[in-house]
């Protein structure tokens, strides 16, 4: 058994410490405010690496297949240790074209996900119209998924919580920045001492580049969204402008305007006014509303554009598991369960070149 210290309290310092506890290990997480107060609770919670991800298979996208095969029994997992019920819905997604030449994008995608054993099929418009009556009849084809969810993000960070705290976990929140010295964490001026520390700080892990002595090319991404009440949707919708879901509390959500401003968090006219006009083209119940809600949260984004996970081979006490950028719901339960591995000295099963820390270069 270990002690472990993970810092930053978002979806992935959370689920890392949730894992490490139910094997035995001493935990500890550190975030500087409130746990899930940043890109977690306010994600979409989306489970859609098949309409996500556009181009050929590689590491990142068996990576995320990978996830999303856990996350059944993960999140019934978590609702069992936290006692909390949190929405997570089975709903399947349409990926929906406008004019035929596009067709050839869905041909093409589901052509080399079959190789992955990927369920789909081309719905036609009067099929596409059949599971979802209320989308625009410029539709002309969409790719259905079956096997895509969604969960409710902040339900799920809240249970994650939960569970990390009845299972014995030590939460410092509100511990402002902690700064890495002498293979320690320090907060406040305390010392924690532990065995091995995990980053999980998301954009923020950019300002332990010095004390770990190594480049960590992660810069935050503003992604914003808003949420209107409105007539349910049966499925995840997307198209190539954007995505709608709908929640269980009545409203649908449209996603999401990205654009880089630092680490301001503000909401912009020009970044919700793009989502209202995409969204009402798409789901024509929407023209006569307005959003009731509006928010953004920081994607922490790499140079390279995949997560950092894994040890640091010249401080080998200190692992990463950094830069998830919009998938850091979906990647939850993978990337603790890798890091765990890691602690446990267990080999695992994904191939993680793509994704370790020395690929950037030691300062």
């Amino acid at each position: 058994m270990a002690n472990i210290t993970v810092v930053g309290g978002g979806v992935i310092g959370l689920s890392i410490a949730y894992e490490c506890r139910t094997r035995g290990h001493e935990t500890t997480v550190v975030e500087a405010h409130k746990c899930g107060g940043q890109a977690s609770g306010a994600a979409a919670g989306m489970l859609a690496p098949y309409s996500e991800i556009e181009e050929d298979p590689d590491d990142f996208f068996r990576l995320c297949q990978h996830s999303l095969k856990l996350f059944p029994k993960w999140q019934e997992e978590i609702k069992q240790n936290s006692e909390v019920d949190f929405e997570y819905c089975e709903s399947g997604s349409l990926y929906c074209i406008y004019h035929e030449a596009d067709r050839l994008s869905l041909e093409t995608k589901q052509a080399w996900q079959r190789k992955f054993n990927v369920e789909s099929t081309i719905l036609n418009a009067d099929e596409v119209r059949v599971k979802e009556p209320g989308l625009s009849q410029d539709v002309v084809a969409a790719l259905w998924c079956p096997e895509e969810s969604h969960i409710y993000a902040p339900g799920y960070v809240s249970a994650l919580l939960d569970a990390c705290r009845k299972l014995g976990v030590r939460v410092i929140e509100n511990a402002g920045e902690a700064t890495f010295e002498e293979n320690s964490v320090v907060v406040k001026g305390q010392q924690i001492e532990s065995d091995r520390v995990v980053l999980a700080a998301g954009a923020w892990s950019m300002y332990w580049e010095e004390a770990l002595g190594l480049t960590l090319p992660i810069y935050p991404i503003r992604g914003q969204i808003c949420a209107y009440e409105a007539p349910s949707l049966n499925h995840i919708i997307f198209t190539s402008q954007g995505y709608l879901v709908a929640k269980a509390n009545g409203s649908v959500v449209a996603g999401a305007s990205e654009d880089i401003a630092g680490f301001d968090t503000a909401v912009t006219e020009h970044g919700v006014g793009r989502l209202e006009k995409w969204s009402k083209q798409v789901m024509p119940a929407l023209q006569q509303k307005n959003p009731f809600h509006k928010w953004a949260g920081l994607r922490p984004a790499t140079q390279d554009g995949f997560p950092i996970i894994g040890k640091l081979d010249h401080k080998p006490k200190v692992i990463l598991a950094t830069g998830h950028y919009r998938n850091g719901i979906l990647l939850s339960p993978v990337t603790a369960k890798i890091v765990a591995d890691e602690i446990d000295g267990s080999v695992s099963e994904l191939g993680l070149g793509q994704f370790r820390p020395d690929r950037f270069q030691v300062i």
